[in-house]
């Protein structure tokens, strides 16, 4: 692998106001140069435009400088403060100048109040400075500091007053104040130009260009003070001349100085080779100072001048003030280089001693450098590994992309990224064991930085970590206990099953399986054994399969299965073939145990979705459900019109009980030896606001799928109590029969003592309530369902038991709970009269009751000869269309008015007790609607239950 170079950015900047403000600076200095060369015309002109002009100049810098104070931060505002104050002592100066030569129309003194305004002038402006300078952070570089601005203004001491300042010193005459007023402006100005050349090289990064035009300003300020100070231009100097054309330009490169990096954009890289530069040329400014100073008194030497006093002794200084910047120098590089060999050897000492492995690339991808951890983590000698190829080590399925991670990397700006993270796969020297699988490759995470053109690796071991991802990765998508895709893995495979075809290809077809008497087994032999039948069937399901299919648990005893290319005979092969190996035999606990499957198949079209086809899967396994289980079912579009029509009779039902369309009505119960009403039985009836009446077959298969069943079964059971207190105080005092499953008995919506509560509440007495308990009782426990029963009889409630004949479960009931009633089951009712074996039954269960001393009640009784048979049999109670249908409160009241029916072969049988045959309230629309609509059930992850149809 070879790296390719950095894209070294440089800097990008633009000024701050672009080109206009540059040239309209450039106009102005050029036209007061251009007065001063012409004489401005005049010399009252040239005076004014002399002084006034150039203190005017100076004044627009110290309020630009004030004005940007105010806006930059607190690091740098101290700065540009004091060189305001510096440019307004230069305007203050040259009002006065002006005061006295264009006001007051004389010669300025030699001594006034403009020549201290011009001396303080410099001292300001070199403490702003000291401010922008990079402070030295020890004691020897503030030392350094001081001797570096003493070499250079030594040196510039040194030629000036042997060029002019000697003689300056003798010009003025022998007056002490006048020499010294005539060597301050010079040695100020000294000064100035050494801290402006020391602290050149040490000046902060921030705004450079606004630093660079501010130096540049005074720089040019510092120039034409010298020029001023020769005696020959100063004996002939007056305003208006050239040299005030430098000042005014000085003035102006100030008054723009601290706009003119305003906008200027970061430094992305500064160049190396500036900063090279820079550095040499920091480091070589004091030595070429006193060079130049040594060279100065040489030449005098030489030429046979005499040396002046001050020049000795100032050349003398610079010499001593070097040697002692050597000393310190020395000193300094003597501890540094201790600090650093004792960095190195820490430094050594970690990268020797880290886990991680470190190595150093050259930009041609060769390895520079291995630290030893290579030995431990790759199970490579280090010293074999450096000198080859980087791209040698790394799997070739990855080198691409690592490649391509290294190229984007060096060619971002390092400001921007300084740093990437790569993670790829490491040849090792391990085989098997910790370190390494069979294959010999590690997963490695490196850390990746620039050095020197090349790059750093510091890697790290990340196979367990990877690992262990991937196994996580595998258990959000997977079953724990089967392993099979869990539901989002198999939705996901489908829809792209789904996506992949076109008009034309093989339909992909989903089978969505469910086991049969799943649920009885968990609860006959635990939770255990359930679990293990699971896995059982999981492997059947995965060995019955092709090559490409995919099977997948869904969750508790459902399975999906997904078939692509195959047609409908195919899949209902592959169907069938499941279905055989679910209902072979299951070893568990060192038994057998069996259950069956039922098994829907719905094809996807092009354009579908995974959740339609799952759904048409679903609604075909229920209806092999329906169909009596452990069959297979193809979905056929009636079966979601079905489904829609139970949903929406769902929805309905969701606001039934709100809107009070639900109504209670009753059926008599009668004695079957004298036609007597013995009792009535509460059923509740839906007329919903379209005027429909829907009978129990419809819409309780509807509140199964809803949470109102519960709601339903308070509602039916008060209002079965309210209305039946209510013919008890009117002397109609027959007891109602109210139907409750066991599991509603049991459930937590219908705590102990809730039908106590409302017997107590509404003051109906206890025996005239008969609890009908319906259905089996699947997963309740019959001892705690005996101890609720029997808590109700010592109140007094009745306990009947319906459904008698149907099952083992009733007679098994019969033996075990406490019941004064049987309801014997209107299958044997409706039969008997054309089957002489199952009237035999019916004789033989009736029996049964009568020995065990228990009250019988015979349901559908609805023609004459069954009521002559049932009579014969010693039935003692019915109720059935032969005597009424369901009637409501009013009817029912003039029934029980009456007291009875006659009975058939009574003088009156072809009539009812007023005269007429009872006609059935149950109406024709009512017996239209016994074509229920079969809702769907709420499934468990348990075994899918089927409503009763």
């Amino acid at each position: 692998m070879t790296t390719t170079g950095a894209v070294l950015a440089g800097s990008r900047s633009r000024a701050a106001g672009g080109l206009l403000p540059q040239l309209l600076l450039s106009l102005a200095c050029a036209g007061y140069t251009a007065g001063a060369v012409l004489g401005w015309g005049s010399g009252e002109v040239a005076a004014f435009m002399g002084d006034f002009g150039l203190s005017a100049a100076a004044a627009a810098a110290a309020v630009s400088m004030l004005l940007y104070a105010r806006r930059c931060g607190p690091g740098h505002r101290a700065a540009w403060v004091l060189f305001a104050v510096s440019s307004l002592m230069a305007a203050l100066g040259n009002a006065v100048w002006g005061w006295y030569e264009v006001v007051l129309g004389r010669p300025v003194p030699q001594t006034s109040a403009a020549d201290f305004c011009f001396l303080l002038f410099a001292p300001p402006a070199v403490i702003g400075l000291l401010v922008l300078a990079k402070r030295p952070v020890t004691k020897a570089g503030w030392i350094c500091l001081g001797l570096d601005t003493w070499l250079i203004g030594g040196s510039l001491l040194t030629l000036s007053w042997s060029l002019a300042l000697a003689r300056a010193a003798t010009y003025d005459g022998p007056s002490t104040a006048k020499v010294a007023l005539s060597l301050a402006y010079p040695l100020l100005d000294i000064v100035l130009v050494s801290m402006v050349l020391a602290l050149h090289f040490r000046r902060s990064a921030a705004n450079r260009a606004a630093v660079n035009t501010a130096l540049a300003a005074l720089a040019l300020t510092v120039l034409c003070d010298a020029l001023f100070t020769s005696p020959l231009l100063r004996e002939h100097y007056h305003s208006g001349q050239i040299l005030d054309a430098g000042w005014f330009a000085g003035s102006m490169l100030m008054a723009y100085a601290p706009w003119v990096g305003r906008h200027e954009l970061p430094l992305l890289r500064p160049s190396v080779t500036t900063r090279r530069v820079t550095g040499s040329l920091a480091a070589l400014t004091p030595y070429l100072a006193a060079a130049v100073c040594t060279l100065g008194i040489l030449y005098d030497v030489i030429t046979g001048e005499k040396c002046d006093k001050v020049v000795l002794l100032t050349g003398s200084t610079v010499v001593l003030a070097l040697v002692v910047r050597q000393a310190i120098m020395l000193l300094d590089n003597i501890a540094l280089t201790q600090e650093l060999a004792q960095k190195e050897n820490h430094f050594r000492s970690l990268v020797q001693g880290s886990s991680d492995v470190i190595m150093i690339a050259a930009p041609t991808g060769v390895l520079r450098y291995v630290s030893p951890a290579s030995a431990g983590v790759y199970g490579r000698d280090p010293e074999e590994m450096v000198g080859t190829e980087l791209s040698a080590h790394i799997h070739p399925d990855d080198l691409g992309r690592v490649v391509h991670e290294v190229r984007r990397f060096l060619a971002a700006p390092p400001g921007e990224e300084s740093a990437t993270r790569i993670e790829c796969r490491i040849r090792s020297g391990h085989r098997g064991g910790p370190h390494g699988g069979e294959d010999g490759w590690l997963n490695v995470e490196s850390s990746v930085t620039r050095y020197q053109g090349g790059l750093i690796f510091n890697s790290r071991d990340v196979t367990e970590r990877v690992r262990l991802q991937a196994q996580l990765q595998h258990n959000a998508s997977h079953d724990p206990l089967t392993d099979l895709p869990n539901r989002s893995l198999f939705l996901d495979r489908v829809g792209k099953a789904l996506a992949g075809r076109r008009p034309g290809d093989e339909r992909a077809a989903v089978l969505y399986v469910d086991l049969d008497g799943f649920k009885g087994v968990n609860d006959s032999i635990g939770h255990q054994a359930g679990d293990h039948l699971l896995t059982q069937a999981a492997r059947r399901l995965q060995g019955a399969l092709r090559a490409g299919d995919t099977a997948a648990r869904l969750g508790g005893d459902e399975f999906a299965v997904l078939v692509c290319g195959a047609d409908e005979e195919q899949a209902a092969e592959i169907a069938e073939r499941l279905r055989a190996a679910l209902c072979e035999p299951y070893r568990v606990d060192g038994g057998e145990v069996r259950v069956g499957a039922s098994i829907g198949i719905a094809f996807g079209e092009p354009g579908g979705s995974a959740g339609e086809l799952m759904r048409d899967a679903d609604l075909a396994m229920y209806r092999a459900k329906q169909a009596g289980k452990g069959r297979v079912e193809v979905y056929a579009p009636q079966l979601r019109a079905a489904a829609v029509r139970r949903t929406e009779m769902a929805t309905r039902l969701h606001q039934a009980l709100d809107d009070g369309e639900f109504t209670l009505l009753h059926q008599p119960v009668v004695e079957l030896s004298c036609g007597r009403i013995a009792g009535v039985e509460a059923q509740a009836r839906w007329r919903s606001s379209q005027g429909i009446l829907f009978t129990p077959a419809e819409f309780l298969q509807a509140a199964e799928d809803t949470d109102r069943t519960a709601e339903l079964g308070r509602w039916q059971l008060e209002q079965a109590v309210a209305q039946a207190a209510l013919r008890y105080g009117a002397g109609h005092r027959v007891p109602v029969t109210v139907k409750l499953s066991a599991l509603r008995l049991l459930h937590r919506d219908l705590p102990p003592g809730t039908v106590e509560g409302l017997l107590e509440r509404y003051g109906l007495p206890p025996g005239a309530l008969v609890v009908e308990l319906t259905g089996g009782a699947p997963g309740v426990a019959l001892d705690e369902l005996e101890r609720r029963l029997r808590q109700l009889r010592r109140t007094g409630v009745r306990i009947a038991l319906g459904g008698f004949g149907t099952g083992h479960a009733a007679l098994g009931a019969l033996r075990t709970l406490p019941v004064d009633a049987v309801k014997l089951d209107r299958v044997f009712v409706e039969g008997m009269a054309d089957s002489s074996r199952l009237r035999t039954i019916t004789r033989g269960l009736l029996r049964m009751a009568t020995d065990l001393g228990v009250r019988t009640v015979a349901d559908g009784v609805d023609r004459p000869e069954q009521v002559h048979a049932l009579r014969e049999m010693g039935c003692g109670q019915g109720q059935g269309m032969a005597f009424s249908g369901l009637l409501d409160e009013h009817r029912l009241r003039g029934s029980l008015t009456r007291g009875g029916y006659p009975l058939p072969g009574d003088p009156d049988r072809h009539g009812g007790p007023d005269g007429a045959r009872p006609v059935p309230q149950e109406t024709a629309r009512e017996q239209v609607s016994r074509r229920a609509v079969q809702l769907p059930s709420c499934r468990s992850h348990s075994e899918t239950r089927v409503p009763p149809a």
